[in-house]
């Protein structure tokens, strides 16, 4: 019990010292001088900071779709597959996920470079797929796991064929697990850095890269206090709806 509340405090109160900060009226944050919301007030009118805020939303809209897309075709070929070859495919898919970020960034842009891509949103959003691709299939593939193989037999008895079986049998009954494992891809993509850092281009910049920029002038420590409350709280909204969908899932 003792261990368990430490091991809590350890982790949280960074986060909850972070929020304390962002309601201090002190531009330093040395010591406590009253409540006041100037920051939050600044964060909404910094242009940079907005401009970054959408590009990293539509970033991590558009790879939470693709994830789910891909993940969904490559959980379903993995569930239909047989023999050897079949744990070989799982690991190579799940292998971004615990692979460094660092070492992943610097492949991709390797790989990109040697295509002649131009670095920019484009190259992000493949990025931002091969690394939140594998939760998606994990997801996917434990619910189709637990199905009865009886009830697409059942639909193609009563005529069900081909796309209407898709949609009207298997994506009703998948769609918790492709959902929560879009949630997860897209609060990975939001959050990311290191990987970003390397395939981002000259162009637009990520949120997180923003506000790592930002850290060298202490004039803005303020504002990046209220900015990461934001997104810790926005995060932590993300994964609890993940695991609401993922309860569900295993629940049915």
């Amino acid at each position: 019990m003792v261990g368990g509340l430490a091991l809590l405090v350890f982790l949280y109160l960074p986060i909850a010292v972070l929020v304390l900060q962002s309601f201090n009226a002190s531009r330093f944050g040395g010591r406590w001088q009253g409540f006041s919301l100037e920051w939050y007030a600044r964060l909404f009118q910094h242009r940079e900071v907005m401009q970054s805020l959408l590009f990293s939303l539509q970033l991590a809209l558009l790879t939470a779709v693709g994830a789910m897309v891909l993940g969904t075709l490559s959980a379903l070929a993995l569930h239909q597959q047989r023999g050897r070859w079949r744990a070989l495919h799982l690991a190579l898919v799940t292998l971004p996920t615990l692979m460094p970020d660092v070492l992943m960034g610097l492949g991709l842009l390797l790989w990109l470079v040697s295509l002649n891509l131009p670095l920019g949103l484009g190259t992000l959003w493949v990025a931002h797929v091969t690394f939140s691709l594998g939760f998606v299939v994990l997801c996917v593939l434990g619910r189709l796991q637990q199905l009865d193989q009886a009830l697409g037999d059942a639909a193609r008895d009563l005529g069900a064929q081909g796309l209407q079986l898709w949609r009207r049998v298997l994506l009703p009954l998948l769609w918790p697990g492709i959902a929560a494992g879009g949630l997860v891809a897209f609060t990975l993509s939001l959050d990311d850095v290191a990987v970003s850092f390397f395939v981002k281009g000259a162009g637009e910049s990520t949120l997180p890269l923003r506000v790592y920029g930002m850290l060298k002038m202490s004039r803005e420590l303020p504002i990046i206090n209220a900015l990461c409350s934001l997104l810790w709280l926005f995060s932590a909204l993300m994964l609890w709806l993940a695991s609401r969908l993922w309860r569900r899932k295993m629940a049915h």
